[in-house]
């Protein structure tokens, strides 16, 4: 049925740690580049950095008087006071960042410790508040005295935000920050800090590290790096390690689009530090998040062991970054850890992958959808691994199914493949839009890897529908179970109409409400020439050898075998192709409607296809295929676009009931040939 309205969802838990994760994050990423300023002057110029400047690291003494230099000052009230504004201001923009800031600096002074916690709090409830109290007098000030009221409003409440941080807040955040401390500190010294992978790498891919990493790991870390001049912390949750063993995994043991996207992703996550772009791959083997704990658990060792560490944030977790913000005494360890976690995620990666069975290709675009469901949006890398175009997914922000903007005049029929089904529903709809006097919407074909949200309307298969909308969300989609006759059909060539109404396409007085099936074919496309010689035995594509009449199979298994030998007899396919079949059939049905079900390869089968061919065999007594009778098999392997025009000719025949039944009652393959010829002519 047409799915043009959706319920609204239910918000788990984990949807709201992701939300108060990104809330973190939108406070902490703006000023990362801050963060990053305070690790190279660390780095630098403090005393046991790579220039000691006593003026500027804070040691020593200049003129009998102590230097106070960059590095303490930039901790203490630079870095808290920029988060402080940048929380407040996401929540009342500049207004909000000012009374955050102001209150922030109360959190600072009170504790005398950096306070990147105390900042995380006082900036959104200064923002929050303000925006509270200003809507207690919108609308009431007189002209005139908006500025007078404006400002001493915020400057009164400010001062009293500063009191509250001052008094209330600082000691709260002081003791969570010492006993986060000390927890970290038992765990250090009891060798247990790597367990904290078994915690972490779920939790990435589940899109909750921004809440762990720059919630609780960032603020502790800096608190770590002050004291020790570098923090472990900082590499526990963005070591590309990991994630990069497990992309050398699948470029040497993966299969189809997953092992041929893996070389590009993993050259994002490891130099452009963009971590998301392996979450797919482990959500298609969940088993693989073991790699990534063993290969986290690995790096954090190694970190402890040789007392490796960071002067500063390492974001985004690029191998750029983290060198460039290690410590100068921790170069070894830090390149250690990298390379023996990378090396343990690979060996258990590949241990994974060689020892259990899985189709990759065929899920990573199920993986890519699943992970930017999880992630509340579109993946700005998530195009690399489906081969859909970036701009595609950003062009709508919104979620669900669209509403349409204008007439209709793009439409896809998509199945998992690109190949059999879907081209055998874009044939269909295109004859029926076009009967129906809208010869200029145009409707194609394609895989549910390569949509791109650029359709006003999309139509599949009901148990792929939910694999389509994540890449196609400004799109109308209508979900159908039955290829060649479906009721949706009629619904969409009714919006075409309505979407049209007003300048459409349409001539007027034509063939408006006709059936397709009932209504002249369109003409036959460029190259259907090659489609009728093919039906009359002259092409390889149909030939009088590949057409059986009456076929022994008795179950849908063993029809699909017999169409697969064929083809197999042909020299088009090899035994490979054959198990494709299957594989696709369990995936989802070929069963068209009207008696007909066209079995065929996966996506990824492509590679066991030597040449287009097609198979015709009927069953006069019918088998049951998933409950649904069917009494035409056609089998199906085509190399580029060769067989969508027999393709085309057979959805021609079997939308005409009287086709259909000439093609029952036919006794001779000359009859079948001669059938689907005359439709090309």
């Amino acid at each position: 049925m047409a799915t043009e309205t959706v319920a609204k969802p239910r918000t788990s838990a984990r949807v709201h740690v992701q939300k108060f994760g990104t809330f973190l994050s939108g406070m902490i990423m703006p000023n990362i580049g801050a963060f990053i300023a305070w690790g190279i002057i660390t780095a630098l110029f403090i005393e046991k950095g790579w220039l000691p400047v006593p003026q500027l690291g804070g040691f020593g003494e200049t003129g009998g008087k102590p230097n106070i230099g960059l590095v303490g000052p930039m901790i203490t009230y630079l870095l808290p006071l920029l988060i402080g504004y940048t929380g407040g201001k996401n929540v009342y923009d500049v207004r909000g960042g000012v009374v955050g800031a102001i209150g922030t600096m109360g959190v600072i002074v009170g504790a005398g410790i950096p306070m990147f916690i105390g900042a995380m709090i006082m900036g959104p409830l200064g923002g929050w508040t303000m925006k509270k109290i200003d809507m207690l007098w919108d609308g009431k000030i007189r002209p005139g005295f908006e500025m007078l009221v404006n400002n001493f409003s915020a400057g009164i409440w400010g001062a009293l935000l500063a009191m509250l941080g001052f008094y209330g807040i600082s000691p709260l955040v002081t003791a969570f920050s010492t006993a986060a401390g000390n927890v970290v500190q038992f765990l250090v010294n009891n060798g247990l800090l790597p367990l904290t992978s078994i915690f972490i790498e779920p939790a990435k891919v589940l899109f909750l590290n921004n809440a762990i990493n720059h919630g609780v790991l960032t603020p502790l870390g800096v608190q770590q790096s002050l004291d020790q001049g570098k923090s472990i912390l900082f590499l526990l949750e963005a070591n590309p390690g990991p994630g990069l063993g497990i992309l050398l995994a699948y470029m040497f043991f993966g299969r189809g689009a997953a092992k041929a996207s893996a070389p590009g992703a993993a050259i994002i996550h490891f130099l452009g530090g963009i971590h998301e772009i392996y979450f797919p791959y482990v959500l298609m083997r969940p088993l693989l998040i073991l790699a990534a704990i063993a290969g986290g658990m690995t790096g954090i060792a190694t970190l402890a062991v040789t007392g490796a560490g960071l002067v500063a944030p390492a974001a985004p977790g690029s191998i750029i970054a983290v060198l460039a913000q290690t410590s100068r005494d921790s170069y070894l360890g830090v390149i250690l850890s990298v390379l023996l976690a990378t090396t343990a995620s690979f060996l258990v990666a590949s241990v994974i992958m060689k020892t259990t069975k899985h189709s990759d290709e065929a899920d990573l675009g199920d993986a890519t959808a699943r992970m930017e469901a999880m992630k509340g949006k579109k993946s700005s890398v998530s195009s690399t691994l489906t081969g859909a175009g970036a701009s595609a997914g950003a062009a709508s922000g919104r979620g669900g199914v669209g509403v349409l903007a204008g007439p209709v005049r793009n439409i896809v029929f998509a199945c998992d493949a690109g190949m059999g089904s879907s081209a055998m529903g874009a044939s269909v709809l295109r004859n029926k839009i076009k009967a129906a006097g809208f010869p200029d919407v145009k409707v194609t074909n394609a895989s549910i890897a390569n949509l791109s949200d650029t359709y006003d309307v999309v139509v599949t298969h009901q148990d792929l529908t939910e694999r389509a909308k994540p890449a196609t969300s400004s799109a109308v989609h209508y979900s159908v179970d039955n290829f060649m006759s479906s009721p949706r059909y009629e619904e969409i060539v009714d919006l075409v109409r309505e979407s049209n109404a007003e300048g459409g396409t349409s001539d007027a007085g034509t063939t408006h409400g006709a059936h397709a099936a009932d209504a002249p074919v369109d003409a036959a496309p460029a190259g259907a020439g090659a489609a009728a010689a093919s039906a009359n035995g002259s092409s390889d594509i149909l030939a009088r050898e590949s057409v059986v009449m009456r076929g022994s199979a008795t179950t849908r298994d063993a029809a699909i075998d017999e169409a697969g030998r064929l083809l197999l007899a042909r020299g088009a396919v090899d035994e490979g192709y054959i198990a494709a079949m299957h594989e696709r059939e369990e995936s989802v049905s070929t069963y068209m409607g009207s008696f007909l079900a066209i079995p065929h390869g996966t996506n990824a089968a492509k590679d066991h296809i030597r040449k287009s061919a097609v198979s015709v065999i009927r069953y006069p007594e019918g088998i049951d295929w998933n409950g649904k009778q069917v009494k035409f098999v056609v089998g199906v392997a085509g190399i580029n676009n060769e067989h969508l025009h027999i393709l085309s000719s057979i959805a021609k025949v079997f939308t005409n009931k009287e086709q259909v039944a000439r093609l029952e009652a036919a006794t001779s393959e000359d009859e079948v040939l001669e059938l689907f010829g005359k439709v090309n002519a």
